[in-house]
């Protein structure tokens, strides 16, 4: 397994104020079925990733740069998992995301309360976006046309049209928001609140719609692929399951750890597992989604941060391409920049 070992980061929060403590970050990559593979962020800096086959960006805060790896299936058979880029940018980069057609990629600052765009064709920045204060997370729509950044310390969202890159709407939240995640349909981004609250935003008027209480010092939060369910991660010993239709939390999820800090999460393409890292355990628990339980705990060095890299796709039909469609296929065919290059690839195979 390919190991990368990177500088440190400055993450949990307390309740009233972030406390800083500082990590050191080992990326490890696990094959899973059907070539999909999970990414376990270990102690610390990157402070965040994100995946697109078969490129992987991780953040490294101290040196304020945006690492570029190769993910890419030799011939052996094992990933390479090579450095093939470092990307300056600005302050304590701490999260990334990636457009859903592979072309963008969007650093959040920290400490330069910037979001800096980078061209992953040639991984340079092309834009540089001023947002709220202290942002820590960040979520792009499924149909790519918008960002949405959390800012700890000024309590909002900046919501960021991707088009021109600027900043078209600040949206109150609650305190310290950290996470966010959008719904498959585009529709509501979640956000969660350290302060013990999820806010979520209806993405076409961008206000407040709901307000959820869930337990103390949520973190992290992911979505599952049907849109029924929000997984919200506390630096605690539980996971807090939201019904997306009514907007409450149905179940709490025990981990065996009395305390831990769960900061990471990740679903699987199909929605049957949930990957949760326990920074203080050394543990990666993995929960059966049908049944919200913990089937299995996997061993590793001070994990923060999990993504999952998305199982192979191909479209069958012109039909798979239209009304957006094309933004759901990676590799072995696309990314597809457009439904165009999406109906040739039917046309020819």
């Amino acid at each position: 397994m390919g190991i990368l070992l990177a500088d440190a980061r400055e993450l949990m929060k307390q309740k009233t104020k972030p406390a800083k403590i500082r990590f050191l970050l080992i990326a490890m990559a696990k094959t899973l079925r059907k070539g999909v593979s999970i990414e376990i962020f270990s102690r610390g800096s990157p402070a965040g990733a994100a995946i697109m086959r078969p490129m992987q960006w991780a953040c490294s805060k101290l040196s304020n740069v945006l690492v570029a790896m190769n993910l890419a299936l030799p011939r052996v058979g094992t990933a390479s998992n090579t450095v093939i880029a470092t990307i300056p940018v600005g302050r304590n980069p701490v999260a990334v995301a990636i457009s859903p057609d592979g072309t963008r990629a969007y650093a959040i600052n920290l400490n330069s309360n910037l979001a800096s765009v980078i061209d992953t064709a040639s991984n340079t920045v092309v834009a540089t976006i001023p947002v709220g204060t202290n942002p820590e997370g960040i979520a792009i729509t499924p149909d790519g046309t918008r960002a949405y950044v959390t800012n700890l310390t000024s309590f909002d969202v900046s919501v960021i049209d991707t088009a021109s890159n600027t900043v078209v709407a600040t949206v109150a939240v609650g305190q310290f928001p950290v996470g966010a995640a959008i719904t498959p349909d585009g529709t509501r981004a979640y956000v969660v609140n350290n302060g013990a609250t999820v806010s979520v935003i209806d993405t076409a008027g961008n206000t407040v719609v709901a307000t959820i209480p869930v337990s103390t010092t949520p973190f992290g939060i992911a979505i599952t692929p049907d849109g029924t369910r929000a997984y919200v991660t506390h630096q605690g010993s539980t996971v807090s399951v939201i019904d997306i239709a009514s907007n409450t939390v149905v179940a709490t999820i025990s981990i065996a750890v009395a305390y831990d800090a769960h900061f990471g999460i990740a679903v699987t393409p199909d929605g049957t597992r949930a990957y949760v890292t326990g920074n203080h355990s050394n543990t990666v628990y993995v929960i059966d989604t049908a049944t919200n339980t913990v089937v299995a705990t996997i061993p590793v060095t001070s994990p923060f941060g999990v993504a999952i890299t998305p199982a192979p796709q191909v479209p069958t039909s012109k039909e798979d391409c239209k009304h957006g469609g094309y933004l759901k296929f990676g590799p072995p065919a696309g990314p597809f920049k457009n439904q165009g290059q999406c109906v040739s690839y039917v046309e020819h195979h």
